[in-house]
Order: structure tokens, then sequence, then C-alpha cells
């Protein structure tokens, strides 16, 4: 969500998906409907290279993610020191402990970074989070004055007063994404121990 308040295109990148299946995030991530990229293993798809080929791209993630096995996988000459995923809790280990800017071997840059503990949103502006869902801002615009769109007098709360020409295909799963987004801003930030 800061992302897209930034006007950052942001990318999804799921790694160590042969340790632990990946459903739980898509089912949570896969209504906002960004690029994503699935890691197996130290396998690199090819579409994520082309992806990040001439951008400047910056890895956020919590600790021991494997941010930096990424960043060594596109870059063997990088080096960045990984840790092994401890058997019992399923988690890597915090390793890298400066921001490191790489050149990619098929142009652009890549950013690591240590792993974050928490990020709040409170900052991101609800009508931009809003213009990154463009089939329910239209939506809103039939919403009462300052509207919270979690709300029973909110135009996203009555889908069975919608236009017969809206395409409805995940609408309400979208829905939640939104609400669920917008209720992140007012939430505390969470630690990375509750993940």
């Amino acid at each position: 969500m800061a992302a897209l308040d930034a006007g950052i295109e942001p990318l999804l990148i799921l790694t160590k998906t042969d340790l632990k299946p990946a459903d739980e995030l898509l089912a949570l991530y896969g209504p906002l409907d960004l690029p994503l990229f699935m890691i197996t293993g130290k396998r690199v798809p090819d579409e994520l290279r082309a992806a990040l080929e001439g951008e400047a791209t910056v890895l956020v993630g919590h600790s021991g993610v494997g941010k930096s096995t990424l960043v060594n996988n596109l870059i063997p000459s990088a080096e960045r020191t990984i840790g092994r995923v401890n058997t019992v809790t399923g988690r890597g280990r915090h390793t890298s402990t400066s921001v490191v800017a790489l050149h990619l071997p098929t142009g652009g840059i890549i950013i690591d970074t240590p792993g974050i503990r928490s990020f709040g949103l409170a900052h991101v502006d609800v009508g931009r989070v809003i213009q990154a869902f463009p089939d329910l801002g239209a939506l809103t615009e039939g919403c009462p004055r300052a509207c919270s769109h979690d709300e029973p007098d909110c135009a996203l709360s009555n889908l069975d007063d919608l236009d017969a020409g809206i395409d409805r295909t995940n609408l309400s799963t979208r829905i939640d994404s939104l609400r669920r987004l917008i209720r992140s801003r007012s939430a505390p930030a969470e630690d990375e121990s509750a993940f």
C-alpha cells in the first residue's frame, strides 16, 4: 500500500516456496492483482529477471525471507551473507546489516536491505489507496461524504445496487482487500514476531 501511495510499482516476490506453501499469502495478496513471482530453490524465473531489467528495485521484507539469497542468485558475484533456515521455527535469520545497491548483469539496479521489524501505514492517503483499485474507485463515487469505505452506507457495501454492466468477478474479494488495507492504516505496526 505504501508503494502504491508513493507511485512505486510493487512486485510481489515469494521466496522459499519449496519450504512452505504460499497459499495463505496468495489468498491475502492475490486480489491486489500485483505482478507475482514465486521462487522455488535457487532458480530465479526468467519473467522476474525481465521485470527487473533496466529498473531500480528495492527488496523490502522481514529478516530471513530470502532477500540476500535472491540477490546472490541474480548476481553470483554479490556474495551477500545468508543464513540457514531454522529447522524448528522454519524461519530464516537476520544477516544483512547494511543497504547495498548492485548492478544487475542485464541492466538495472537491485538494492538489498536489512530486514524490517515493523512498518506503519498511517501516512498513506485513503484516496490514493482507492486509486490503486481503479475498478472500485468509480464505485465509491456513490459513497456518502467522509465515507470510511467500511460502513453500512458505503456504496461498496451495497453490491446489489451496482450497475449490471460492472464485472463482478472477484469483486467482493477485492473490496475486502481494499477495506483491509484501509483498516491497516490505523492499526499499530505489527512486530516481526507476529508473523
